[in-house]
């Protein structure tokens, strides 16, 4: 039996660590942010649960701006482990969503790390991951491109925001798609 297309009701966005600090240093920061801040103003049109994390929020800052003002009622733990899951703010979050959920969409930093062993964890607690492709990324470019593999490799789905946000919308002429449309146009 194939996959399925993705329900609103199944998923859940995770935003891991486009903290101030780390992405100056980041490939191609700007369409990373500005995928996260469609992913995140898509999520909550569509109705998915959004949960945040920053990594050492004490040495890397806070989120960029455009992020910081956008998702202030976000659930955001602070962890120093890689794999957001690893973290019992964060393994608590997970565990309260509802029981419907079975996949994360995974946007931040960095692909090769966080993301990678984020995707890991979730996997282990039955949660499937899909890789927003836009929305990560890494110091450098090989490291991003080598964690996208190796994710694929273990059978995540990787692929751009708005191929994730038209399959969850399954349908145009509904209120959410016309709201969803100056996000993503």
């Amino acid at each position: 039996m194939g996959k399925k297309l993705l329900k609103p009701e199944n998923c859940y966005l995770h935003i891991i660590d486009p903290q101030e600090r780390l992405m100056r240093q980041i490939h191609e920061a700007d369409r990373v942010v500005e995928t996260i801040v469609k992913m995140v103003n898509c999520a909550r049109i569509i109705g998915i649960p959004v949960i945040a994390n920053t990594q050492y929020k004490k040495g890397l800052g806070q989120y960029v701006e455009e992020l910081e003002k956008l998702i202030d009622n976000v659930p955001r733990p602070d962890k120093t482990e890689f794999n957001a899951l690893a973290n019992r703010e964060t393994s608590i979050l997970i565990d309260a969503l509802p029981s419907t959920v079975n996949t994360a969409i995974l946007v931040g930093v960095e692909t090769h790390i966080c993301i990678y062993q984020t995707a890991l964890g979730l996997q282990e607690r039955g949660i499937h991951s899909w890789i927003v492709t836009d929305g990560v990324s890494s110091r450098s470019a090989d490291n991003h491109r080598q964690g996208l593999e190796r994710l694929q490799r273990l059978n995540m789905d990787i692929g751009p925001a708005e191929m994730i946000i038209y399959e969850l919308l399954g349908k145009a002429g509904t209120p959410e798609f016309k709201a969803v449309l100056s996000h993503i146009l």
